[in-house]
C-alpha cells in the first residue's frame, strides 16, 4: 500500500471515529493527518524523482561504457592487464619491475630505465629508494 493510501485511510477511520475537530484534541489531530498528507505526497514525488534520476544515470552509463569502448577501443579483459602503466616513469615498450617500498610499503611498477637511474623517489611517501644492480662473479 502505497504512503497515500496509507495516510487517506488513516483520515477515513478518523472521520469514522467521528472526532470532534472543536476540542483541542480534535484539532491536533485533523492537523496531524493534514501533515501526514502533505509529507506523503512529498516523498511519492521524491521517490518519484529518484527512480527517474536513476534510469537516467544507467543510460548515460551505459552510453558512457560505449563511448568508452569505441573511442578507447576497451574490452573488459584490459582490467587484468598489470603490464600496462600510465605513470611518467615507464616506457610501453620496456620490461617493468614490481618494488615495494620498505617505508610506507607501497607496491610500485618501475621499468628498466628508472633502475637504470639508480634512484627515484616513493610516489606515495616521497623515501629515496635506490637501485643497485651491480653484478656479482659467478661462484664458479
Amino acid at each position: 500500500m502505497e504512503l497515500s493510501n496509507k495516510v487517506a485511510y488513516l483520515k477515513g477511520l478518523m472521520d469514522g471515529l467521528k472526532i470532534d475537530e472543536s476540542t483541542n484534541e480534535g484539532k491536533i489531530l485533523k492537523l496531524m493527518a493534514d501533515i501526514l498528507e502533505e509529507m506523503a505526497g512529498t516523498v511519492e514525488d521524491i521517490a518519484e524523482e529518484v527512480d527517474e534520476t536513476v534510469d537516467l544515470v544507467d543510460a548515460l552509463d551505459e552510453d558512457l561504457g560505449s563511448l568508452e569502448e569505441d573511442f578507447y577501443d576497451l574490452d573488459d579483459d584490459d582490467d587484468d592487464d598489470d603490464d600496462d602503466c600510465d605513470c611518467d616513469f615507464c616506457d610501453d615498450d620496456e620490461q617493468m619491475y614490481e618494488c615495494v617500498c620498505p617505508s610506507c610499503g607501497d607496491r610500485i611498477m618501475i621499468g628498466e630505465n628508472i633502475i637504470a637511474d639508480g634512484s627515484m623517489d616513493c610516489p606515495n611517501c616521497g623515501e629515496k629508494l635506490e637501485f643497485d644492480f651491480d653484478e656479482e662473479p659467478d661462484e664458479e
